[in-house]
């Protein structure tokens, strides 16, 4: 009998140190997730700011280029302007007798 418990007793050892075993199995595995949880999200708020500057770095490409097309406009409009205006003059003072003419008859008419 002392046989059989002397096997009996390593099988308990041998289980013993396998539970321990899995209980450091599982420590590690949970340390794993938890570096794992902390690269994912290093990672992700990597992610966020790159892609955050690459929308910001895009949106003031558009807004740059959106200016500079507003810009051209505003030009063409202007000088549009500018030529209408010196066509009303150039009107104005070429009839501008003729208008007096007109204002000066029509006031003195009896």
């Amino acid at each position: 009998m002392a046989v059989a418990q002397s096997k009996v007793g390593t099988m308990i050892k041998a289980l013993s140190g396998l539970e321990d075993d899995i209980d450091s199995l599982d420590v590690s595995v949970a340390d794993m997730k938890r570096q794992m949880l902390i690269r994912t999200q290093k990672e992700i708020d990597t992610l966020f700011e790159k892609t955050r500057e690459m929308a910001t770095a895009e949106a003031e490409s558009i807004i740059d280029t959106a200016r500079a097309t507003a810009e051209a406009n505003a030009k063409e409009i202007t000088a549009e302007a500018a030529a209408k205006l010196e066509g009303i003059q150039k009107d104005i003072d070429a009839n501008f007798e003729d208008a007096v003419k007109d204002v000066v008859s029509t006031i003195l008419k009896p």
